[in-house]
């Protein structure tokens, strides 16, 4: 089975070099317990391997057999702008993986869509040029879920796109998007994925959200990953749980790997250690 790697190397290593093609990754994360700098990592690293590949081997090292690199990098953002991703990314990530990971990402800036009907002022999101008239003005301006649906359309086949977040297509839920037309995108994802042979990583944060949506957006995936804060007597630590993954978990199962304790250092997400029964 073809994988595309996850961009972190020890887990990478463990499922016989990252997830299946054709699938669907829903990141679920509690607020700072590793799932952003999962997303940022996995874009970064793969994206190394075209920009630089020395430092790729440096911080990643081979590709597994039955591993091979995307043919592309896209990173969808519905509320941030380029230069907010790259400042937050450099935040947590070195700068020399930085400077020539995003070399090959590509970046694609959904806010004007997203925040077009909002009250907030247009120049909180738009630059201050003839653009924000015009978008003041449109009447046939595409939908949020048009826009977006015509870019995965457009960039998933045979590549790694990275959604941040569904947690803001989840806070648009009302007249204009109904939860109803969230689970539809990301089943309808979760449909076109098997045939763009590619890999799709979908980040919410599931404290946003009711233990029943959750659940359908976990349903609606080829695969899901829980990322946690545990605490044990005086210290806190993050933690990443498979919670069903096709052609992955029982891989770790075979293993007896119930847990995987996580840190962030300057190459970004990392495993620091795996819990198996014992």
């Amino acid at each position: 089975m073809e994988r595309i790697p996850l961009g972190i190397q020890r887990m990478d290593s463990i499922v016989n070099g990252g997830a299946p093609r054709g699938t669907v990754v829903l990141l679920s994360g509690e607020s700072g317990a590793g799932a952003r700098e999962f997303m940022y990592t996995s874009a970064l690293i793969n994206g190394l391997a075209a920009g630089d590949s020395e430092l790729h081997d440096l911080y990643y090292g081979d590709l597994a057999a039955d591993a091979t690199l995307p043919e592309e990098i896209h990173y969808v953002s519905f509320t941030a702008g380029e230069s907010q991703f790259r400042w937050e990314v450099s935040q947590t990530i070195d700068e020399e993986i930085v400077e020539a990971g995003l070399d090959a990402v590509a970046f694609h800036d959904l806010s004007a869509h997203f925040f077009h009907e909002s009250p907030i002022p247009r120049d909180w999101y738009a630059e201050r040029t003839a653009s924000v008239t015009d978008l003041r003005s449109r009447t046939d301006r595409e939908e949020l879920l048009s826009a977006f649906g015509d870019l995965m359309s457009d960039h998933g086949p045979g590549n790694l796109v990275v959604i941040d977040s569904l947690t803001d297509l989840i806070s648009t839920t009302g007249e204009e998007v109904s939860w109803s037309d969230v689970n539809y995108v990301v089943k309808g994802l979760q449909k076109a994925a098997h045939s763009w042979d590619g890999l799709i990583l979908a980040h919410v944060n599931h404290e946003t959200i009711s233990a029943e949506r959750l659940g359908q957006l976990v349903d609606a995936v080829n695969g899901t990953m829980r990322f946690e804060w545990e605490s044990g007597g005086s210290t806190r630590a993050r933690t990443l749980v498979i919670k069903q993954f096709r052609g992955v978990l029982s891989q770790l199962e075979d293993e007896d790997i119930v847990r995987f304790e996580t840190e962030i250092d300057d190459a970004g997400f990392d495993i620091s250690d795996v819990r198996k029964i014992r």
